[in-house]
């Protein structure tokens, strides 16, 4: 019997030696990577992985369970940004990635800058120290209208013998991580639009509610820049001669909201502020009151598509529109507007480059994890200065638009405010006459409208 223990001994014994000894000559660091090649500028994918808020819409995390709670702390951009999770799931459990470095600087990484790196510190249950995930980013393409992806994961076991066993396990979850995350993120950058916000300069502006007069209305994009500014003096008088009925003062420069810049027709609302939030409409004061979603017809056909659409009920002055806004006089309406965080950008030039800046500013907050719902909520610009022109007709001075995006969820400041950039202004030589921004890649230019 006696012998037969000391046989078990000394093969445990054996055992672990030969496991002692495996660990031994185990590397003591990890290193797994994956990389995927998405038509997207690398400014783009840059800022995309140098902040944490749309890590919930590509990480594998979130697919495993969708009642993951993700919490997040430190910066909004770049280095110091942190997000951390708590899941019910086991395998899952509490974690953290903190952005540890971005090289080059974001406002460097347009211009000759060929390749970015951001690194991810991670602190989860995965075996090892001083983890990390690192996204290297190369441009390429003949017009440098694509960016490589490599995503890599690294970590180091030092000498704990245990934890260079889970060398054998990193193609489990670090890199199910990783390939569920490229694949997801690459869906991701499809959604942004495909432009370049490079010499964009947008600020997060705090905006108060206004009450404003409106009138909806639309364009051929054909008829081109005269065909917009027609449309808009017609409103324009419609709203004075409104304003002057009604009895209040028009408070400021006439301003846009966009409903929809479609492929052959352009749908917008030309306001102007006023200096009433109560306006009197048929013998009666009426409280002016932001505009609402509209309420689904219960009636309406199951498929709506191919159903021909019901006459609107005629609307008489003091009514209210399906959006709740104030009927004040034939076609104009009256509401609140404004109020919250807009993330706004400066566009010097003629009309033409307020709609580019307008995708600017959406492709840019999508890049950020910015919210907008530009359903209600919608982009509008302000005609800050009018362009001023000579008796010959020549542009001598051009018009600054300011542009808006209203948001639902933003930090207080944009890397470029908080870095104090200044935006444009018309101090600084213009763009020339009829010009746009430039789209990325080979998306097109848009027509001479806004």
């Amino acid at each position: 019997m006696r012998v037969r223990v000391l046989e078990f001994l000394a093969a445990c014994a054996i055992v672990v030696g030969i496991g002692v000894v495996a660990a031994v000559v185990m590397p003591g660091s990890g290193h797994i990577e994956r990389s995927l090649v998405v038509g997207k500028d690398m400014r783009q994918v840059y800022d995309v992985v140098d902040n944490l808020r749309r890590l919930p819409e590509f990480s594998v995390l979130t697919s495993r369970d969708p009642q993951i709670k993700y919490t997040y702390s430190g910066k909004a951009f770049g280095p110091g940004a942190e997000v951390s999770w708590a899941s019910g799931e086991p395998a899952i459990g509490n974690g953290s990635l903190t952005i540890d470095s971005a090289t080059p600087d974001f406002n460097k990484v347009d211009g000759t800058a060929k390749t970015a790196q951001v690194v991810w510190d991670i602190d989860n249950g995965w075996k090892g120290y001083d983890k990390t995930f690192t996204f290297a980013l190369e441009r390429q393409g003949n017009r440098n209208q694509l960016t490589n992806i490599t995503w890599s994961y690294d970590v180091k076991y030092g000498w704990n013998l245990v934890n260079r066993f889970a060398n054998l396990y990193i193609h489990g979850d670090p890199d199910s991580f990783i390939e569920f995350g490229l694949n997801n993120l690459q869906n991701v950058l499809a959604a942004v639009p495909n432009v370049s916000y490079g010499d964009l300069v947008p600020y997060i502006r705090q905006t108060e509610q206004a009450p404003v007069l409106l009138v909806s209305t639309s364009i051929q994009r054909k008829d081109g820049i005269d065909g917009l500014n027609d449309t808009i003096n017609k409103s324009v008088a419609q709203i004075l001669a409104t304003a002057k009925k009604l009895g209040v003062n028009v408070t400021g420069p006439r301003i846009i909201f966009t409903t929809n810049y479609g492929d052959t027709t352009y749908t917008f609302d030309v306001a102007m502020p006023i200096d009433s939030s109560s306006v009197n409409v048929n013998g009666q004061a009426q409280q002016l009151t932001a505009p609402t979603t509209p309420a689904l017809d219960p009636n309406a056909p199951a498929d709506a598509s191919t159903a021909a659409a019901p006459a609107a009920p005629a609307l008489n002055p003091g009514d209210h529109d399906k959006y709740g806004r104030l009927v004040v006089d034939g076609d104009v309406r009256a509401t609140l507007a404004f109020g919250g965080a807009a993330l706004e950008g400066v566009w010097n030039g003629t009309a033409a480059g307020v709609p580019q800046t307008r995708d600017e500013l959406k492709a840019y907050a999508l890049t950020h994890g910015y919210k907008y719902d530009d359903v209600l909520n919608r982009s509008y610009d302000i005609l800050a200065k009018p362009e001023v022109k000579d008796a010959q007709g020549n542009i001598t001075s051009y018009a600054e638009f300011d542009v808006y995006l209203p948001l639902s969820n933003a930090p207080d400041q944009t890397p470029e405010q908080a870095a104090g950039m200044k935006q444009p202004t018309l101090d600084v030589a213009p763009a020339s006459a009829g010009t746009a921004p430039t789209p990325a890649g080979t998306a097109a230019a848009p027509a001479a409208s806004n």
